[in-house]
């Protein structure tokens, strides 16, 4: 029998340094993530990933995921590491499904596409075995949070299918604003990403579906929205009375949040 999940989750993945800084807490709350966060097995995961972006839905369907280097100026190791997961195909028609008949008139099927960094850095630190099944599904970010948030709830059987949701961004993510601060945090950043955390832990969903209205220094955290709309996904596979929890939290370079949360399902 399939594993049946209550949870969803969002990770921010920050930074692709998070492949080999060691310095990085957010590294080392992955590499525990079996131990600490969810130690059951699921059969396969989806990945909604901030860094594959489509005018339509599109899921990757490959029996053997290659690993994309989507991103530059990096030291040359990171160039060499590899996560070679096996591909989803079943799942990844099977998400097709449930979209379509959840009112999604096209989804588009990429059968070249590997895991970009959104998805292979982290799940190398979290199942560094390379064993678990893996499908990826892009993200619109010329739509809204309410359009990715039923994206999700497409999706909620999944999780009484074996299948892990793991929406994959930033808590906060805005490049051109980085810098080392010693440590400091910008004022605008922790607003934000406090009024996210409140937002998620009293169950006030709509507000963070219309976040770019309610949220202090909205435009100044979150850009573009392509980090941000994996959270609506997690959350929307949840479900409406879903219970959030802060699993991880800590910055780098003065305004990147790793705010990471667990959405568990009402039972």
């Amino acid at each position: 029998m399939a594993l049946t999940t209550k949870d969803t989750f969002y990770i921010s993945h920050g930074s692709p340094t998070l492949s080999i800084d060691e310095s990085l807490p957010a590294r080392h709350f992955l590499q525990a993530w079996k131990d600490k966060v969810f130690s059951q097995t699921p059969k396969s995961i989806l990945v909604i990933s901030g860094h594959w972006d489509t005018t339509f839905p599109a899921v990757n369907i490959v029996q053997r995921n290659d690993t994309i280097y989507d991103f530059y100026g990096f030291p040359d190791r990171m160039y060499k590491l590899k996560y070679p997961a096996p591909g989803a195909p079943e799942l990844a028609l099977r998400v097709k499904e449930l979209l379509m008949t959840s009112g999604f008139k096209r989804v588009d099927e990429d059968r070249e596409r590997g895991l970009d960094h959104g998805a292979w850095v982290p799940l190398m630190l979290m199942y560094p075995e390379v064993d678990i099944p893996v499908c990826q599904l892009s993200i619109q970010s010329k739509r809204d949070g309410t359009y990715h948030y039923n994206l999700g709830k497409a999706l909620a059987p999944l999780k009484d299918e074996g299948v892990l949701i793991i929406g994959s961004g930033s808590a906060t993510h805005n490049l051109r604003a980085l810098k080392n601060l010693g440590g400091a945090v910008v004022p605008w950043a922790s607003e934000f990403d406090t009024w996210l955390k409140e937002a998620l832990l009293e169950g006030r969903y709509e507000d963070v579906n219309h976040f770019q209205e309610k949220a202090p220094y909205a435009k100044m955290a979150h850009p573009w929205p392509d980090h941000f709309y994996p959270l609506h996904v997690a959350m929307g596979a949840a479900g409406e009375t879903a219970k959030a929890k802060l699993i991880h939290h800590s910055w780098d370079l003065g305004s990147l949040s790793y705010a990471s949360y667990q959405f568990t399902a009402a039972s």
